[in-house]
């Protein structure tokens, strides 16, 4: 017979559950999966081992459904998750974010092994619904209307130990013709500014020094209260929080983009010189179509008036190219903004059908191989530009932020990488000393190509930061373990301009 002390020992000796986060989609979803990734270590679960390509206890979709082939790459991946659930007794599926928001029932329908379906309002629910189909040995489907718990109140497990995303708000009171978002995260709720210092400053504390302030139209923040001078009221408090030395923001509209914005970006030392600025179209008649409120004039004019207050600023953009009845003279218009603003770097899109959007049925869709002629033609413009603008930064002494798992070459050839104040990624010589992830070097830049820039000489200078202290802490703690490692989510910072035309960024901003 069994002693109750020696069936604890056998509880004690088991091996926990490992789970995997597989992400889809804009920064919201980024945010999302790292809370999704701390309620669940919360729960008991571990990360699984990188490359574990679907052979963990919780598989996690945090889906996307901006782009017309959403579902198709769920569903594909989905299927191959089937057989391996048949072999592996106890596996279970989660699917959640955009899609599931969506799709809802439909899920389980066509893919009837999947265990768990929540949607963009109730990702707090994880670790409870997946113990709810274990337990009742079926599919939980559990969507909420709305918000249940803003996101930052959650557990999280950040994927950086120097960098982190602060949600201020979330959903978007937009119309915009192309997007899908506002029905599925719904109306745009704002944080309390309090509790956004608060965390910024909890995060600091641990060792964070650069944000990245979140919001699906991050500059309307403070819509709830009718104050329109909020954001910029919000970028100049991150400036008196101790220890933060880097601030950015994404995605800002140009129709609540204000000037005491641009005044608190420039006289902010820590807010940092880049903006990414979503364009979507150069014409007229085609911003009109898509419902953006604001035209040519004035998205140039918000452009020339931040040149003017922060000269070296790297400005970015989305572009969608396709969208219904777009003429070539439409297309040139956007062409010509793109010469006008100078990017630094373009995220350009082929238009896709978003179910569910007024666009979808709109009359004179685009022929596809029109699209792609266009999609071609601005691809090579914005090329060049960027690296004409890259170019100017030759002979520029810089300060980088050591950046994990930037530069892809970098082992090969011996560099490592950062970013700079304006976020363009640098390649820089190893220096002979250490140098962490979070800390901060000085270099001179030497070559420039479109997306990157080198820094092929001695490292100038080299700060210790407590960034790197963290990091360093991080790492040693998690160095023993198998689940302590990446999972493929994208990086803090800009990723790689100009994605082929069937990436999932959703250019919806």
């Amino acid at each position: 017979m069994t002693s109750s002390s020696d069936r604890s020992q056998a509880v004690d000796v088991q091996e926990p559950k490992t789970y995997e986060v597989r992400t889809y989609g804009c920064q919201m979803n980024v945010h999302d999966s790292e809370r999704l990734s701390g309620l669940l270590e919360g729960a008991g679960y571990v990360r699984a081992p990188e490359g574990s390509d679907g052979d963990a206890d919780v598989v996690v979709f945090n889906t996307c459904a901006v782009r017309e082939n959403a579902d198709n790459r769920l569903y594909g991946n989905l299927g191959r998750l089937a057989p391996m659930k048949t072999k592996r007794p106890g596996m279970q599926i989660a699917v959640g974010g955009c899609l599931a928001q969506k799709d809802r029932d439909t899920i389980v329908k066509k893919a009837p092994w999947v265990d768990v379906v929540f949607g963009t309002h109730n990702i707090g629910k994880l670790p409870v619904l997946l113990e709810r189909a274990r337990v009742q040995e079926e599919a939980q489907v559990e969507i909420a209307e709305s918000l249940e718990a803003f996101p930052s109140t959650l557990p999280t497990r950040r994927e950086s130990a120097y960098a982190a995303w602060v949600s201020i708000s979330v959903g978007c009171n937009n119309t915009c013709t192309f997007c899908i978002v506002p029905a599925l995260r719904g109306k745009e709720k704002d944080r309390r500014t309090g509790d956004i210092l608060a965390e910024i400053e909890a995060l600091v504390g641990e060792g964070v020094s650069e944000i990245t302030l979140l919001g699906q139209n991050v500059n309307a923040y403070g819509s709830d209260i009718g104050d329109r001078e909020a954001f910029s009221k919000l970028l100049r408090a991150c400036g008196q929080i101790e220890g933060l030395e880097r601030v950015r923001f994404t995605s800002p509209h140009p129709r609540d983009f204000t000037d005491d914005v641009i005044a608190a970006m420039a006289e902010t030392p820590n807010v940092m010189p880049q903006l990414h600025m979503p364009l979507q179209s150069g014409s007229d008649p085609i911003l009109k179509a898509m419902r953006r409120s604001y035209r040519q004039d004035r998205y140039l004019g918000i452009i020339e008036k931040v040149r003017a207050a922060i000269p070296h600023a790297a400005i970015t953009t989305d572009i969608i190219v396709g969208f219904p009845g777009e003429t070539e003279e439409d297309f040139e218009q956007t062409m010509h903004v793109a010469r006008e603003a100078r990017f630094s770097a373009a995220f350009t899109f082929q238009y896709s059908k978003r179910p569910g959007t007024p666009a979808a049925t709109m009359e004179n869709q685009v022929p596809k191989e029109v699209v792609q002629a266009r999609y071609e033609r601005l691809v090579a413009l914005q090329e060049q530009i960027s690296w004409d603008e890259n170019k100017k930064q030759v002979g520029r002494t810089l300060e980088l932020m050591v950046a994990e798992g930037e530069g892809r070459k970098d082992g090969a050839t011996h560099r490592l990488s950062g970013r700079a104040p304006d976020n363009r990624l640098v390649h820089f010589t190893k220096p002979d000393r250490e140098v962490r992830p979070g800390d901060v070097v000085t270099v001179e830049v030497t070559y420039a190509a479109p997306h990157h820039l080198l820094a092929e000489g001695a490292v100038l200078d080299v700060r210790r930061t407590r960034a790197g202290d963290a990091w360093g802490k991080r790492n040693a703690a998690e160095a023993p373990k198998s689940a302590g490692v990446m999972l493929g989510l994208p990086k803090i910072g800009a990723p790689e301009p100009l994605p082929v035309a069937t990436g999932s960024g959703c250019g919806c901003d």
